[in-house]
């Protein structure tokens, strides 16, 4: 388990040092506190609880588990869109209105700081204190990524880090680059063989991934875009040479010529069918790869963590959490369903039965969830998840993102220089970020 706590440390040295930007007073805290369910305590409830489709059976079988220890409460499931632009939209648009038909709700791992301070999310301090929850038994980047000022506004469910994934048949364990200059080498040297057409696939689309993958290129080269104090520092020598790094690897010939279209879908499907040697992708990559009904490849992946710049390996940290609408009628009753979700009965139905990784690090010790997970024991799926490093926290990330978005891809494409790009990102984060 030593590798596994060291995740913890890793991880939350970028976000406690990040989350540092916004606040709600303590009178929200007080309102939203007041709160209580009403009734009798025998009296049957029901609950809502909204999260973009799950494609696995882990959100099914976690309801039902959940329904059958406390039979007093319902819950009834909102689906919400999947496209994640569009759940945060509609988040915001009903919450803005005050609506209390949502009681509990799936967070991005970047949404928690917008949503605290637009007063959305109830805290979660008491009831974890009542019920003796300890934060310390969760990854603690992940749970750091739900607080700030000392609150916490929601319980982490899953946690995801970018990887990179290669074919056992054409990389040797020996061979996996460790560097970039070695991807693009080992890329070239495998492109063509076993059947590939190219020799790396990665997220190059003008959207949240292009984020995640300029996150790993700048951090791997020692750069930030917003650092530990708040301030935009993405117009930088390290931040600079590492968008330069990511627009020569997308431009090289080592990546399909409309890798500028490639999201997350087009490049999982290229790789399950034997198409490229080597991708960078989300843990879900490994059990898609090893599915023998749609891969081509299955029992000939491994997993290990991106290639290093020169301040070393770094992953973008994703994954969602779950947090309670403030203005829920049924506080008690959505604490108690958010808290099994993302406790360790929640947490182990999700992880046999979806696939994602925990964020209480003991159930990396569970034999049924190693059973249903080899890779999770594997040395490359455990340093990955050791290099992970947050996207920029901000209250008001969509605008933040967008920027990013914007002038990666026209580094991307040519049109403008990584320097340029970096004073571009300077100038507009800075007159955009919200404090």
């Amino acid at each position: 388990m030593k590798k596994l706590k060291k995740i913890s440390k890793v991880i939350s040295t970028s976000l406690a040092l990040s989350l540092v930007l916004v606040a709600c007073s303590d009178k929200e805290e007080g309102s939203s506190s007041s709160n209580n369910s009403g009734g009798d305590k025998d009296e049957k409830v029901t609950i809502v609880y909204a999260r973009g489709k799950d494609d696995t059976q882990g959100t099914t079988a976690m309801v039902e588990a959940f329904e059958k220890k406390y039979p007093n409460i319902d819950v009834e499931f909102k689906e919400m869109p999947a496209d994640t632009g569009k759940q945060h939209d509609a988040y915001v648009t009903a919450f803005n209105a005050n609506s209390d038909e949502i009681d509990v709700i799936d967070l991005d791992v970047i949404w928690p700081a917008e949503f605290a301070q637009a007063g959305f999310l109830m805290p979660l301090d008491r009831f974890m204190e009542k019920d003796g929850i300890n934060p310390d038994d969760y990854n603690e980047g992940a749970i750091t990524a739900s607080k700030f000022k000392g609150k916490q506004w929601a319980l982490p469910k899953f946690i995801d880090a970018g990887m990179l994934f290669y074919r056992t048949d054409l990389v040797d364990e020996g061979s996996v680059p460790k560097t970039w200059d070695e991807l693009l080498a080992k890329a070239k040297e495998t492109k063509g063989q076993g059947g590939t057409q190219f020799g790396y696939l990665m997220q190059a689309k003008q959207y949240e991934g292009l984020v995640c993958n300029a996150v790993e290129f700048i951090a791997s080269y020692g750069g930030q875009i917003i650092d530990e104090n708040g301030d935009v520092k993405v117009d930088s020598p390290e931040a600079i040479k590492g968008i330069a790094k990511l627009v020569e690897v997308a431009n090289s010939d080592v990546v399909p010529q409309n890798v500028t279209t490639f999201a997350e879908p087009e490049s999982h499907t290229a790789f399950i069918n034997g198409q490229a040697g080597l991708i960078r992708n989300w843990p879900y990559q490994f059990a898609l790869a090893n599915d023998e009904k749609q891969s081509k490849i299955a029992g000939k992946v491994g997993v290990a963590p991106l290639p290093a710049g020169d301040a070393g390996t770094a992953a973008a940290l994703g994954g969602w959490m779950a947090g309670i609408n403030k203005n829920t009628k049924h506080p008690e009753e959505a604490w108690k369903f958010l808290s099994f979700m993302a406790g360790k009965e929640g947490q182990k139905i999700d992880a046999i039965k979806g696939g994602h990784a925990p964020t209480i690090l003991s159930l990396y010790e569970d034999q049924e969830i190693l059973d249903a997970n080899p890779y999770f024991k594997e040395e490359g799926f455990v340093n990955a998840l050791e290099a992970a490093v947050s996207r920029p926290v901000a209250p008001n990330y969509p605008e933040i993102s967008d920027i990013i978005q914007v002038q990666v891809s026209q580094a991307v494409a040519k049109k403008i220089t990584p320097e340029q790009a970096a004073k571009n990102m300077q100038k507009e984060i800075s007159e955009k970020l919200v404090k």
